[in-house]
């Protein structure tokens, strides 16, 4: 069935109010028209694009981040509870593939996950100690990995993070990594 424009419009800001990071191309499809379509609703309804909703989502939740300059984060931080947990999306561009296969490569993955482990430590000063990572499935240029981090584990000087990235909802990138705290590199240092 069909929408009517006004019905359509009413329905596209009620979506992206509940899922705030919908692509344009996500939106045609639920509803059932091109994505210049979509593009010229958010226009006249002053919706931006993906790109600068998550934005928007990411400066409000830096300025909680105590361990990392906003530019030392790989990806887009969207949610951040210290010490508890920290969600960041990554779009896959060409200057993360390799040229010939268009496979991201791996550091990126990494890259976004360990940053993101880092981010959700609430200290001064995180470091990485070790880190236990799994590469589950390849990424290709144009797809979105979003990474989610879940604190497991705070002892003493240690904290314990696991990060899941996903594609959609497919696991491409699982790790466990073990963060020194400031304590922790003062006693040792």
């Amino acid at each position: 069935m069909k929408l009517n424009k006004k019905d359509r419009q009413q329905m596209l800001q009620t979506t992206i109010r509940n899922t705030p990071f919908i692509t344009d191309e996500e939106l045609a499809n639920k509803f059932g028209v091109s994505i210049q379509t979509i593009r010229l609703d958010r226009l006249e309804l002053k919706i931006p694009e993906v790109r600068e909703r998550i934005k928007h989502v990411a400066v409000q939740h830096f300025d909680q981040v105590k361990s990392l300059s906003i530019d030392e984060v790989i990806g887009e931080v969207i949610d951040l509870q210290l010490d508890q947990s920290a969600i960041s999306i990554l779009e896959f561009k060409r200057e993360h593939v390799f040229s010939r296969t268009k496979i991201a490569r791996g550091h990126h993955l990494f890259a976004q996950a360990n940053s993101l482990a880092v981010a959700v430590i609430d200290d001064e000063l995180a470091l990485t100690a070790k880190a236990n990572i799994r590469f589950t499935r390849q990424v290709k240029e144009g797809e979105r990995v979003v990474a989610k981090a879940n604190v497991v584990k705070k002892g003493k000087f240690r904290t314990t993070v696991e990060v899941n990235s996903y594609v959609e909802k497919e696991l491409v990138f699982s790790g466990d990594f073990v963060m020194y705290r400031k304590e922790d590199v003062q006693r040792e240092g």
